[in-house]
């Protein structure tokens, strides 16, 4: 399997350089079936209006999927054996350390209960805190100054 097969050269070369880009490009060229499944529900913006990354890159991770608004991170995991446990248990907590949510989901969930993982999924969209208003002078009134020095008038616009 080309995805257990990256992984365990990402573990290998931990200390190394490594070229994370071309690992992306390859897993979301062989994604598989149940990533495959669950990119077709969670794709433009259909979960809540967020926007999911497949195969994005994270450190020295490849996160199966990703979305940067709600800094969630959704996982899903094919036969595990003891190694790749302790790895993915690794790998969570060195996630949510970094400030990031990690659902896990097995093949199965994806393929036999997608309505489940849909709505668990959904239970992390619901509980993002409420957006903070912006800092003075950021956001809502457009700033009236131009940036660098502006117009002759002391930078400000005409009305």
């Amino acid at each position: 399997m080309v995805h257990s097969r990256i992984i365990t050269e990402a573990k290998q070369n931990l200390g190394a350089s490594y070229n994370i880009k071309s690992k992306d490009r390859e897993l979301r060229k062989n994604m598989t079936e149940p990533e495959k499944i669950l990119w077709s529900y969670i794709r433009k913006r259909q979960q809540h209006g967020m926007y999911f990354r497949r195969q994005h890159p994270y450190g020295i991770y490849i996160l199966d999927f990703y979305c940067f608004e709600a800094n969630l991170v959704i996982e899903i995991d094919g036969m595990i054996h003891l190694n790749q446990r302790e790895y993915d248990t690794e790998r969570t907590k060195y996630l949510e350390s970094s400030g990031l949510r990690v659902i896990r989901f097995n093949n199965n969930d994806i393929e036999n209960r997608i309505k489940w993982v849909l709505d668990k999924i959904n239970l992390y969209l619901n509980k993002l805190p409420p957006s903070r208003p912006s800092p003075k002078g950021e956001g809502g009134k457009q700033n009236k100054h131009f940036p660098l020095g502006g117009n002759k008038k002391g930078g400000k616009l005409n009305k």
